[in-house]
Protein backbone atom coordinates (compact mmCIF):
# COMPACT_ATOMS: atom_id res chain seq x y z
CA UNK A 1 0.00 0.00 0.00
CA UNK A 2 1.63 3.56 -0.97
CA UNK A 3 2.64 5.68 1.89
CA UNK A 4 -0.20 5.24 4.65
CA UNK A 5 0.38 5.09 8.33
CA UNK A 6 2.21 1.85 9.50
CA UNK A 7 -0.56 -1.14 10.79
CA UNK A 8 0.96 -1.75 13.78
CA UNK A 9 -1.15 1.67 14.69
CA UNK A 10 -4.54 -0.59 13.70
CA UNK A 11 -3.52 -3.81 16.50
CA UNK A 12 -6.59 -4.62 17.97
CA UNK A 13 -9.41 -3.26 15.19
CA UNK A 14 -11.70 -6.21 13.88
CA UNK A 15 -10.71 -7.46 10.12
CA UNK A 16 -13.67 -5.63 8.58
CA UNK A 17 -12.83 -2.46 10.28
CA UNK A 18 -9.44 -2.68 9.82
CA UNK A 19 -9.68 -3.52 5.85
CA UNK A 20 -11.86 -0.20 5.45
CA UNK A 21 -9.23 2.08 7.54
CA UNK A 22 -7.09 0.99 5.06
CA UNK A 23 -8.96 1.41 2.13
CA UNK A 24 -9.68 5.12 3.27
CA UNK A 25 -5.92 5.73 3.63
CA UNK A 26 -5.53 4.34 -0.17
CA UNK A 27 -8.55 6.72 -1.00
CA UNK A 28 -7.03 9.64 0.08
CA UNK A 29 -3.15 9.04 -0.76
CA UNK A 30 -4.64 8.50 -4.48
CA UNK A 31 -6.12 12.62 -3.50
CA UNK A 32 -2.58 13.83 -3.75
CA UNK A 33 -0.85 15.25 -7.51
CA UNK A 34 1.88 17.40 -6.25
CA UNK A 35 5.06 16.28 -3.83
CA UNK A 36 6.00 19.70 -2.06
CA UNK A 37 9.62 19.34 -0.99
CA UNK A 38 11.46 21.19 2.18
CA UNK A 39 15.05 21.76 0.59
CA UNK A 40 18.02 22.60 2.66
CA UNK A 41 18.32 19.31 4.84
CA UNK A 42 16.09 17.31 2.70
CA UNK A 43 16.92 17.50 -0.84
CA UNK A 44 20.26 19.39 -0.44
CA UNK A 45 23.31 18.83 2.28
CA UNK A 46 23.55 22.88 3.17
CA UNK A 47 26.20 22.12 5.94
CA UNK A 48 28.85 20.29 3.90
CA UNK A 49 28.14 22.71 0.78
CA UNK A 50 28.46 25.88 3.08
CA UNK A 51 31.33 24.64 4.61
CA UNK A 52 33.56 23.89 1.16
CA UNK A 53 32.23 27.40 -0.15
CA UNK A 54 33.42 28.92 3.19
CA UNK A 55 37.04 27.37 3.74
CA UNK A 56 38.83 29.39 1.45
CA UNK A 57 37.70 32.46 2.59
CA UNK A 58 38.54 31.91 6.53
CA UNK A 59 41.97 30.54 5.21
CA UNK A 60 42.14 34.74 4.03
CA UNK A 61 40.41 36.23 6.27
CA UNK A 62 40.51 33.69 9.28
CA UNK A 63 43.69 32.85 9.97
CA UNK A 64 43.32 29.25 9.56
CA UNK A 65 41.83 29.27 12.86
CA UNK A 66 38.16 29.04 12.19
CA UNK A 67 37.40 25.82 11.00
CA UNK A 68 34.79 25.66 8.08
CA UNK A 69 32.01 22.87 9.36
CA UNK A 70 31.66 24.70 12.77
CA UNK A 71 31.10 27.82 10.79
CA UNK A 72 28.90 26.73 8.75
CA UNK A 73 26.43 25.48 11.47
CA UNK A 74 27.07 28.97 12.91
CA UNK A 75 25.77 30.64 10.28
CA UNK A 76 23.02 28.92 10.17
CA UNK A 77 22.24 28.65 13.72
CA UNK A 78 21.06 32.59 12.53
CA UNK A 79 18.37 31.15 10.01
CA UNK A 80 15.22 30.62 12.86
CA UNK A 81 16.05 33.81 15.00
CA UNK A 82 16.56 36.05 11.40
CA UNK A 83 12.90 34.91 10.02
CA UNK A 84 10.83 35.11 13.05
CA UNK A 85 11.79 38.80 13.25
CA UNK A 86 9.84 38.73 9.52
CA UNK A 87 6.95 36.10 11.13
CA UNK A 88 6.57 38.19 14.27
CA UNK A 89 6.03 41.29 12.09
CA UNK A 90 9.05 43.21 13.59
CA UNK A 91 10.29 43.66 10.05
CA UNK A 92 8.85 43.03 6.56
CA UNK A 93 9.05 40.21 4.46
CA UNK A 94 12.51 39.99 2.82
CA UNK A 95 14.18 37.48 0.45
CA UNK A 96 16.31 34.69 2.40
CA UNK A 97 19.39 35.87 0.96
CA UNK A 98 18.95 39.20 2.39
CA UNK A 99 18.36 37.27 5.96
CA UNK A 100 21.59 35.43 4.71
CA UNK A 101 23.84 38.32 4.07
CA UNK A 102 22.35 39.58 7.53
CA UNK A 103 23.46 36.77 8.88
CA UNK A 104 26.93 35.95 7.74
CA UNK A 105 27.83 39.47 8.84
CA UNK A 106 26.45 38.17 12.69
CA UNK A 107 28.53 35.07 12.10
CA UNK A 108 31.66 36.70 11.26
CA UNK A 109 31.56 38.70 13.57
CA UNK A 110 31.11 36.14 16.69
CA UNK A 111 34.14 34.65 14.89
CA UNK A 112 36.03 37.24 15.15
CA UNK A 113 36.53 38.62 11.77
CA UNK A 114 36.59 42.56 11.38
CA UNK A 115 34.60 42.98 8.59
CA UNK A 116 36.33 46.56 8.18
CA UNK A 117 38.64 44.55 6.60
CA UNK A 118 37.08 42.37 4.01
CA UNK A 119 35.49 43.30 0.21
CA UNK A 120 31.81 43.59 0.42
CA UNK A 121 32.39 41.99 -3.05
CA UNK A 122 33.69 38.97 -0.87
CA UNK A 123 30.98 38.53 1.47
CA UNK A 124 28.43 38.85 -1.24
CA UNK A 125 29.61 36.28 -3.60
CA UNK A 126 30.27 34.06 -0.43
CA UNK A 127 26.66 34.39 0.40
CA UNK A 128 25.60 32.63 -2.45
CA UNK A 129 27.02 29.32 -1.54
CA UNK A 130 23.81 28.62 -0.64
CA UNK A 131 22.52 28.38 -4.50
CA UNK A 132 25.44 25.91 -4.09
CA UNK A 133 24.86 23.49 -2.91
CA UNK A 134 25.01 19.81 -3.27
CA UNK A 135 22.04 17.14 -3.30
CA UNK A 136 21.79 14.28 -1.09
CA UNK A 137 23.45 11.01 -3.72
CA UNK A 138 19.47 10.26 -3.85
CA UNK A 139 18.26 13.10 -4.29
CA UNK A 140 17.82 13.68 -8.14
CA UNK A 141 17.24 10.17 -9.18
CA UNK A 142 14.28 9.70 -6.32
CA UNK A 143 12.68 13.67 -7.88
CA UNK A 144 13.08 12.30 -11.33
CA UNK A 145 11.20 9.26 -10.44
CA UNK A 146 8.52 10.72 -8.17
CA UNK A 147 7.79 13.36 -10.68
CA UNK A 148 6.17 10.34 -13.19
CA UNK A 149 3.25 10.62 -10.96
CA UNK A 150 3.39 13.64 -9.38
CA UNK A 151 3.70 17.42 -9.89
CA UNK A 152 7.02 18.41 -8.03
CA UNK A 153 8.17 21.98 -6.57
CA UNK A 154 9.96 23.11 -3.55
CA UNK A 155 7.94 24.43 -0.40
CA UNK A 156 11.50 26.55 0.78
CA UNK A 157 12.10 29.17 2.78
CA UNK A 158 14.60 29.80 0.27
CA UNK A 159 13.63 32.59 -2.66
CA UNK A 160 12.73 32.17 -6.23
CA UNK A 161 16.35 32.60 -7.55
CA UNK A 162 18.52 31.03 -4.81
CA UNK A 163 16.04 27.85 -6.09
CA UNK A 164 16.42 28.03 -9.44
CA UNK A 165 20.37 28.20 -9.41
CA UNK A 166 20.62 25.80 -7.29
CA UNK A 167 18.52 23.61 -9.29
CA UNK A 168 20.39 23.95 -12.16
CA UNK A 169 23.49 23.39 -10.82
CA UNK A 170 22.66 20.08 -9.46
CA UNK A 171 19.67 18.80 -11.88
CA UNK A 172 16.89 19.25 -9.57
CA UNK A 173 14.02 18.10 -12.21
CA UNK A 174 11.09 20.40 -10.13
CA UNK A 175 7.65 21.02 -12.16
CA UNK A 176 8.01 24.60 -10.68
CA UNK A 177 10.38 26.94 -9.00
CA UNK A 178 8.73 28.11 -5.88
CA UNK A 179 9.53 30.33 -3.39
CA UNK A 180 8.78 32.03 0.05
CA UNK A 181 8.15 35.47 -2.72
CA UNK A 182 5.24 33.32 -3.37
CA UNK A 183 3.19 33.00 0.17
CA UNK A 184 5.41 36.46 1.35
CA UNK A 185 5.82 34.06 4.59
CA UNK A 186 8.35 31.96 6.04
CA UNK A 187 7.71 28.49 7.52
CA UNK A 188 5.83 27.11 9.95
CA UNK A 189 3.33 30.48 9.10
CA UNK A 190 0.57 28.47 7.26
CA UNK A 191 0.51 30.82 4.75
CA UNK A 192 3.88 29.29 3.60
CA UNK A 193 1.78 25.79 2.93
CA UNK A 194 -1.92 27.24 2.15
CA UNK A 195 -0.75 29.89 -0.80
CA UNK A 196 1.52 27.19 -2.53
CA UNK A 197 -1.56 24.26 -2.78
CA UNK A 198 -3.65 27.63 -4.24
CA UNK A 199 -0.75 28.71 -6.59
CA UNK A 200 -1.02 25.30 -7.52
CA UNK A 201 -4.62 25.02 -8.60
CA UNK A 202 -4.80 22.35 -5.44
CA UNK A 203 -6.88 21.73 -2.66
CA UNK A 204 -4.17 21.05 0.80
CA UNK A 205 -5.67 17.62 0.53
CA UNK A 206 -4.12 16.99 -2.86
CA UNK A 207 -0.99 18.16 -2.04
CA UNK A 208 1.97 16.22 0.20
CA UNK A 209 4.97 17.94 1.98
CA UNK A 210 7.94 16.22 2.06
CA UNK A 211 10.80 16.67 5.11
CA UNK A 212 13.79 15.43 7.14
CA UNK A 213 12.00 17.45 9.64
CA UNK A 214 9.23 16.63 12.07
CA UNK A 215 8.42 20.54 13.11
CA UNK A 216 7.69 21.31 9.04
CA UNK A 217 5.40 18.22 8.48
CA UNK A 218 3.56 19.25 11.84
CA UNK A 219 3.04 22.68 10.42
CA UNK A 220 1.89 21.33 7.07
CA UNK A 221 -0.83 18.90 9.00
CA UNK A 222 -1.96 21.34 10.34
CA UNK A 223 -2.81 23.06 7.13
CA UNK A 224 -4.12 20.01 5.68
CA UNK A 225 -1.28 18.70 3.95
CA UNK A 226 -0.33 14.95 3.82
CA UNK A 227 3.10 14.11 5.24
CA UNK A 228 5.95 12.19 4.40
CA UNK A 229 9.15 12.09 6.34
CA UNK A 230 12.57 11.15 4.82
CA UNK A 231 15.25 10.52 7.12
CA UNK A 232 18.53 12.94 6.73
CA UNK A 233 20.77 11.76 9.89
CA UNK A 234 23.56 13.35 8.80
CA UNK A 235 21.84 17.30 8.19
CA UNK A 236 23.85 18.42 11.30
CA UNK A 237 26.78 16.23 10.93
CA UNK A 238 27.86 13.00 12.85
CA UNK A 239 26.72 13.66 16.18
CA UNK A 240 22.81 14.93 15.00
CA UNK A 241 20.60 15.09 17.94
CA UNK A 242 17.28 15.89 16.43
CA UNK A 243 14.81 14.68 13.21
CA UNK A 244 16.46 11.12 13.51
CA UNK A 245 12.89 9.66 13.72
CA UNK A 246 9.45 10.28 12.76
CA UNK A 247 7.67 11.95 15.79
CA UNK A 248 4.28 11.58 14.76
CA UNK A 249 2.10 8.72 12.36
CA UNK A 250 3.53 10.69 9.16
CA UNK A 251 1.49 8.91 5.59
CA UNK A 252 5.00 8.31 4.71
CA UNK A 253 8.16 7.58 6.15
CA UNK A 254 11.18 6.31 4.61
CA UNK A 255 15.11 6.44 4.37
CA UNK A 256 15.57 8.47 0.72
CA UNK A 257 13.90 9.73 -2.31
CA UNK A 258 13.96 6.35 -3.62
CA UNK A 259 12.75 4.56 -0.94
CA UNK A 260 9.83 6.91 -1.14
CA UNK A 261 9.37 6.53 -4.49
CA UNK A 262 8.91 2.62 -4.43
CA UNK A 263 6.19 3.36 -1.76
CA UNK A 264 4.19 5.75 -3.95
CA UNK A 265 4.50 4.62 -6.95
CA UNK A 266 4.74 0.42 -6.14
Amino acid sequence: MPGGRSLDLQDGLPAQDLAGSQTEAVMAWNEVQALVFDVFGTVVDWRTGVAREAEPFLARHGQGRIEPLAFADAWRSHYGPSMQAVRSGQRPFVRLDVLHRENLEAALRDAGIDLAGVPAAELDALNLAWHRLDPWPDSVAGLARLKTRYIIAPLSNGNIRLMLDMAKRAGLPWDAILGAEVAQAYKPMPQAYLRTAEVLGLSPSQVCMVAAHNGDLAAARQCGLKTAFVRRPTEHGPGQAIDLHPEQDWDAVADDFNGLAEQLLG
